[in-house]
């Protein structure tokens, strides 16, 4: 979700990485808890007016949203012929109720909404910058130095196993349905592990070379300023008219 593509110019960069960090997993709890689709459907216009400031690429935005939403389609699949109630179509022994189709419509609603709001104000900082965020937030140093080594190394572990497996290529092996393959595959992950072990104990020695105490320091000072205030308070303002909207609703079932 960082770095390239979405780390580019927006209006949110001039907003302090701590408050859009706060108010997207704020923003996430408070949609996740929905139950009237009313305010479901108003989160998600909340999501698209901030990925429409945002101003994403449009390429690598659709990419992402389909990863999200084909994950959802297999919801649609199983949830409406499993949940019971009211029967709104049936086919012999299989039936679609109401509540099934009105839980997978308040997922693909509420999963769309949070998606966007991360791709607005998440996916435009840089993976030093979250991280360096995410301390300040008071987040556990120790998880803060795994997401950042994650961050950078993930990329590097990925280009390692496309130089395995074009070497395999090279030799002669096509993957197949069959023991070979399966032997072949094990073996070219088994080296990925063993080289990623090695290059970790290189870069840990030139780290403590550098004088690397368990904590990384950064020249970024991060300064609250008007325009933090006046933007969380007014997406604030936008929850709390969605939450008024859900206990103006009534309760759910």
């Amino acid at each position: 979700m960082f770095d390239q593509p979405f780390v580019r110019p927006s209006p949110f960069q001039a907003i302090d990485p701590r408050v859009r960090l706060a108010l997207a997993a704020l923003t996430a709890v408070c949609l996740a808890l929905l139950k009237d689709l009313t305010a479901c459907w108003l989160g998600l216009a909340l999501g698209a007016a901030l990925l429409a400031i945002s101003r994403p690429p449009l390429s690598p935005l659709l990419r992402r949203l389909a990863a999200v939403n084909i994950f959802i389609l297999f919801l649609w699949c199983v949830t409406p012929w499993t949940t019971p109630g009211t029967v709104l179509a049936q086919w012999g022994v299989f039936a679609i109720s109401a509540e099934g189709v009105r839980l997978s419509l308040l997922v693909s609603i509420k999963s769309n909404a949070i998606v966007c709001v991360f791709l607005a104000l998440v996916a435009g900082m840089d993976s030093p910058t979250v991280g360096h965020a995410l301390e300040r937030l008071r987040c556990p140093r120790k998880l803060v130095f795994l997401f950042l080594f994650t961050g950078r190394y993930v990329h590097v572990l990925a280009s390692e196993w496309q130089t395995l497996n074009v070497a395999a290529r090279l030799r002669g092996f096509r993957p197949r349905t069959d023991l070979h393959t399966y032997r072949t595959l094990a073996s070219l992950l088994g080296l990925l592990l063993v080289r990623a072990y090695e290059r970790s104990l290189r870069v840990r020695e030139a780290m403590l070379l550098r004088g690397f105490e368990g904590r990384f320091r950064s020249v970024t000072v991060f300064r609250a300023r008007p325009v933090d205030a006046l933007f969380a308070l007014g997406l604030l303002l936008c929850l709390a008219g969605i939450a008024w909207t859900e206990w103006k609703g009534g309760p759910h079932v």
